[in-house]
């Protein structure tokens, strides 16, 4: 898959193409993209997905930013993995915005050599949204390219939407928000210093500081995969540390089918809190995410980690005492390794 960000870089031939955000390459969105990719295929075309960072609600209607699903890399190797053969991400501003249906259609026909568009039954694209599907015919017949409408993809009697998603994550309903995925939810983020107060109590974290255009979702404790880069001295990823082997809780998996997670990385079970820890005084100004990496030890300071959200345990309490804590945390614990048992 190749990865352009702008329409000048490319030239192709009797591209295959749809447009949209598709944060999170759902599973409507792979629904969707599917029999794209087969047909175009079939033709010998590329299939092709054109789609735009910051998303153009940002842009004309101030939404707001830390809205996104998926970073434009990982969107792009998302839809990679499912067969889309080039992604092009535009950077969706005001000069943009103010191009009118033809002025674009013209440039996906020359960069593309737009062969077939496909597009939502409620699509519309260019200045006001003035090209409709009707129009978008229309500059078909002039240009030289056809329309293929898609139906809505649902799932359990409701349209499968990246709003959904959204919504489900703000909730903390991970699990149901993975369903909708066809994967868990994940963040990244480098581990940065915190305030060390899981160290002192025997329970250290991974404190990590996300791309803050990202969903986190809500406050709570939840059983976590922790996507760690390999020990410096493995050669190819598989020789472990001590104190870091697959049976004290650390396992080297396949990465395949997990476009957002470096090659060769090690999965560790961890119990993961997003929140403003309100046992303690000092709290933060903003939710914090702090991973407790199950029987592991090794310094991942400054290093990039991927958690990926498999259950709600529960919400962020208050305790009585860091006694009450320890232990309510030793139950989390418990409950999450029930969880591990059976995720894959």
């Amino acid at each position: 898959m190749r990865h352009f960000h702008s329409l000048e870089e490319v030239e192709l031939k009797n591209a295959w193409a749809t447009i949209g955000a598709f944060d999170g390459v759902h599973r409507g969105h792979q629904a969707i993209l599917a029999p794209l990719i087969k047909e175009a295929h079939a033709a010998g075309c590329p299939a092709v997905v054109v789609t735009f960072f910051p998303h153009p609600a940002v842009v004309l209607r101030g939404a707001r930013s830390a809205h996104y699903l998926t970073t434009p890399d990982e969107r792009a190797a998302l839809l990679g993995q499912v067969g889309i053969d080039a992604v092009v991400t535009l950077a969706f501003n005001p000069e943009m915005a103010a191009l009118s249906a033809q002025q674009f259609m013209q440039l996906m026909k020359y960069h593309l050599g737009l062969r077939q568009l496909w597009v939502g039954y409620d699509f519309a694209l260019g200045r006001n949204r003035q090209g409709d599907i009707p129009t978008l015919r229309r500059l078909g017949e002039e240009l030289g390219y056809s329309v293929r409408v898609i139906a809505e993809v649902t799932q359990g009697g409701g349209a499968v939407s990246s709003s959904q998603v959204r919504a489900l994550l703000r909730e903390g309903n991970v699990g149901q928000a993975a369903r909708l995925l066809g994967r868990p939810y994940h963040i990244s983020g480098e581990v940065v210093h915190g305030d060390a107060r899981g160290r002192k109590l025997g329970i250290p974290t991974a404190n990590l500081a996300p791309w803050t255009g990202k969903i986190v979702p809500a406050n709570g404790v939840y059983a976590t995969w922790a996507w760690v880069p390999p020990t410096p001295s493995s050669a190819d990823g598989r020789e472990v540390a001590a104190g870091n082997t697959p049976a004290a809780g650390g396992s080297w998996e396949e990465t395949a089918g997990r476009a957002h997670i470096p090659a060769s990385s090690q999965r560790v079970a961890a119990v993961t809190s997003i929140g403003v820890n309100p046992t303690f005084e000092n709290q933060p100004d903003s939710p914090r995410i702090e991973a407790h990496l199950l029987n592991f030890d090794r310094d991942l300071y400054g290093q990039n980690v991927t958690l990926e959200f498999l259950e709600y345990l529960r919400p962020e309490l208050r305790f009585p005492s860091v006694e009450a804590l320890l232990a309510q945390i030793v139950n989390d614990i418990d409950r999450a390794k029930e969880i591990f048992a059976q995720a894959v």
